[in-house]
């Protein structure tokens, strides 16, 4: 059976590398490149606010091209959707049919992803949906994957997560109300070494800062720009490559 061509939504963090991980063993997949938004002005990946050379970093060590969707600093969620809609278009017209996502539970999100693909014609593939999460963290580290907390959300995580290795301790840790994987944007990582790099990353940690966040578009936002109602703060570690 011939592998269907897809692109990885690519994130940076453990829910895009074990997605990726079971998509390349399915093969199901011929996985033609990665996607990621970034924040152009500051040269980091959205929400994440890993830098962009890290990203590359992760290109480099899975072996897979990457594409960059560069957001204009904070843009309007109309804004971001043209962006992506254009940036789809142009996938489709080569030949890929399906687009990969590390959506585990959050059935608005994945409406609203598929709603977006099916303009233009592309299939959404959700490799890790509906799995429990605390299996799939104790996997994650099972597997060999190695990944750093770089933004937490205050609400529900104190500023002394931020940094922290994703490892089974961090988990005994976490509250009860925050998801093992952070499903509900509790947290978010950066995955620095595991089972499909072929070499780990290097990097240093730079400065913990706090930063307020409204709604501007992204991978892991889709609300709506008037809602302020889930305003928050969030800690994040500076992450610096040493190479």
């Amino acid at each position: 059976m011939s592998r269907q061509r897809a692109i990885m939504n690519w994130s940076g963090g453990k829910d895009s590398a074990l997605a990726l991980y079971h998509s390349l063993r399915s093969q199901r997949w011929d996985i033609h490149k990665l996607l990621t938004s970034i924040n152009d002005q500051h040269g980091r990946i959205s929400m994440h606010g890993v830098r962009t050379d890290l990203l590359i970093a992760q290109a480099d060590r899975l072996g897979l091209p990457l594409q960059l969707l560069r957001l204009a600093g904070d843009v309007s969620m109309e804004t971001y959707n043209a962006q992506m809609q254009e940036t789809l278009q142009l996938v489709r017209e080569q030949g890929i049919t399906h687009s990969i996502f590390g959506d585990i539970f959050l059935e608005d999100l994945r409406q609203y992803r598929e709603s977006q693909l099916k303009r233009v014609n592309l299939t959404g593939e959700f490799p890790l949906w509906q799995r429990n999460t605390t299996e799939l963290l104790h996997e994650f580290v099972d597997l060999g994957f190695r990944a750093v907390l770089v933004c937490v959300n205050e609400k529900q995580l104190g500023a002394e997560f931020v940094g922290r290795e994703l490892d089974l301790d961090l988990l005994k840790e976490l509250p009860k109300t925050v998801d093992p994987c952070g499903e509900n944007g509790e947290y978010h990582s950066f995955v620095y070494d595991g089972p499909i790099f072929s070499s780990p990353i290097r990097f240093t940690k730079g400065d913990i800062v706090r930063r307020t966040y409204t709604p501007s578009g992204g991978t892991d936002c889709h609300v709506d720009d008037t809602d302020r109602s889930w305003d928050t703060g969030f800690w994040y570690q500076d992450l610096l490559l040493q190479e």
